[in-house]
């Protein structure tokens, strides 16, 4: 009998904010669940309290907080930093959030702009909470405008979140996710006039399949094997890193369920013998912390998807 083979990942281009890959001989769940994990439950840093001092722009307390809040800001080493529910703090500290400040004003007759670079960010040992720039002039997006007399004079507290709670804090622009790229499994119904053929263009991905024959009868329990994903990042993270952390979040996620239902088959004595059996455990322990990472999972505290946020309205899950 022969051996099943594993995962097998081959990249196909990779650059500074993107990562295009192929994902082999694994289900279609799997494949869907890398993809949602990498776009709503990777870690990431952005700012989500405004403390504002001065404000005399035309844009409202608000608006400014919510413009604050998109701008990515570098999340390497998002593992040194606890999620505010987990820290002991009143409201926020070193050990759950970064501090930015931003101080401008316009003393001249021509407008001038702010940019993510003119956020400050006291020195440290690590990148962590400072904005990304992707401009050749390096100075980032832009948060607003002032004219002459106009002042802004704000502090941002940056925290760990991830995009179920606010989608600010995905890492992610855009993925790409693509599979049986002929449509051989007739999962997808093209709607077309005289030819799909002529009318739907065929995708990059068709190149790395053999094409159909349409003399070959239809195999209804044919099941997809390749997967094609395009990781598009805002820079926060590398993509390589959006891509592990994902999979390792799915491992803890996956693992905290083992862990229950090893709790409740132990606890509760449904076994057929009517007494305690090891049958069916695993080593993951009992509630403690899992060998497949290290550590318990980021999720089994509260959340604060129900309070209010820094800039006028509560996060949605």
């Amino acid at each position: 009998m022969e051996r099943e083979q594993g995962p097998s990942i081959t990249i196909r281009e990779r650059e500074l904010d993107r990562v295009d890959f192929v994902l082999g001989n694994v289900d279609l769940s799997v494949a869907n669940a890398l993809r949602r994990t990498m776009l709503a439950e990777v870690p990431t840093l952005a700012i989500d309290l405004v403390e504002i001092d001065v404000n005399t722009s035309v844009l409202a307390d608000e608006f400014l907080a919510h413009r604050l809040g998109l701008i990515p800001l570098v999340s390497e080493n998002i593992e040194n930093l606890k999620y505010s529910r987990d820290c002991t703090c009143d409201n926020y500290c070193p050990q759950c959030s970064v501090t930015l400040e931003l101080t401008a004003k316009c003393d001249t007759d021509s407008t001038m702009n702010v940019y993510a670079s003119d956020l400050f960010k006291p020195p440290s040992p690590y990148s962590l909470g400072t904005p990304v720039y992707r401009d050749h002039m390096e100075r980032g997006p832009i948060i607003c405008k002032l004219r002459k007399h106009q002042e802004l004079r704000l502090t941002c507290i940056a925290k760990k979140g991830i995009a179920k709670e606010h989608a600010k804090w995905s890492p992610c622009a855009a993925i790409g996710f693509e599979y049986d790229p002929w449509n051989k499994l007739k999962h997808t119904d093209y709607w077309y006039e005289v030819d799909a053929n002529e009318e739907w263009p065929k995708s990059k991905n068709c190149d790395w399949e053999e094409q159909p024959d349409p003399e070959e009868k239809f195999d209804y329990k044919a099941k997809p094997n390749d997967f094609y994903f395009d990781v598009e990042t805002v820079g926060s993270l590398a993509p390589n890193d959006v891509v592990i952390q994902a999979i390792k979040t799915l491992q803890e996620k996956l693992a905290s369920v083992v862990i229950e239902l090893d709790k409740d088959k132990v606890e509760g004595g449904d076994v057929p013998d009517g007494g305690f059996t090891t049958y069916g455990r695993t080593d993951y322990g009992r509630g403690g912390e899992t060998p497949m990472i290290g550590g318990a999972t980021p999720y089994g505290g509260s959340t604060t998807s129900g309070n209010s946020s820094g800039y006028g309205g509560g996060t949605w899950n």
